[in-house]
């Protein structure tokens, strides 16, 4: 029994808590905000401008939180354009007043002065299919209530654009390992295999669980952080830091 409990605590030591620590350790000297009223919430410039051209969009968008919490989450958002729209409609999930979002900020704005970068992307025909689903997805967040809303271990933010990823599978997008709160399910325990069986995802309350599949890669996950390799396109998933990419 001893030899196992101080083979878990060496597991969780190396690989969960000294990389937190360390990517505590460098953003504890970044530059930042104190304050949302100093931070910088405009548009950054990733996304092109709406009128570009004429073709529907899909994006995922993830930014370093604020405060000390971005040493160790993102905010994620999901961004819609309809086809020959002039504009972008954006979806958050925050944790004051009504939870969801729609057009609170520009759509591909600074998040507490951290410039965002595109996750996922989905253009033209593929994204004109899938719009309905995601604004259906959308509309049937469970948790869009005032008080629907707890940062750890959710729901919160990632958690929101999480579940619309899960039930609009067809887009193919998967949120960073430090999107914090990606992993949350309601009640004690959950078992989750997408329609699609390339995934299959575990958890007991989001604290500890796994994922494995083409799209996950291999996971383990604890109390909201994730360990672990994607195969498919190679990359470590480093606590806390999120993805290290590989080239073999």
């Amino acid at each position: 029994m001893f030899q196992t409990l101080k083979g878990i605590t060496a597991f969780l030591l190396l690989i969960f808590i000294l990389p937190v620590a360390a990517t505590a350790a460098w953003w504890s000297v970044v530059d930042r905000p104190h304050s949302w009223r100093e931070a910088n919430w405009s548009s950054s410039g990733v996304l092109p401008a709406a009128t570009a051209d004429r073709d529907a969009a899909v994006y995922v968008l993830a930014a370093r939180t604020g405060g000390f919490k971005g040493a160790l989450s993102v905010h994620s958002w999901i961004v819609v354009k309809k086809r020959d729209a002039d504009s972008y409609d954006r979806y958050d999930k925050v944790g004051w007043g009504s939870p969801i979002r729609r057009n609170g900020y520009p759509a591909d704005a600074f998040w507490y002065s951290n410039k965002p970068w595109i996750v996922h992307a989905v253009v033209g025909a593929d994204a004109e299919r899938l719009i309905p689903d995601v604004e259906a997805a959308i509309d049937g967040y469970p948790y869009a209530r005032t008080g629907g809303y707890r940062i750890w271990p959710g729901p919160n933010s990632n958690s929101f654009v999480a579940h619309v990823l899960t039930e609009v599978p067809s887009l193919g997008a998967l949120l960073p390992p430090n999107a914090t709160g990606r992993d949350f399910a309601p009640g004690y325990a959950a078992l989750h295999i997408t329609p699609d069986w390339r995934d299959i995802h575990a958890t007991v309350g989001g604290f500890v669980g796994f994922a494995a599949g083409a799209r996950s890669g291999i996971e383990v996950h604890f109390m909201g952080l994730v360990a672990g390799i994607d195969v498919m396109h190679p990359a470590l998933k480093i606590p806390a830091l999120g993805r290290v990419e590989l080239s073999w």
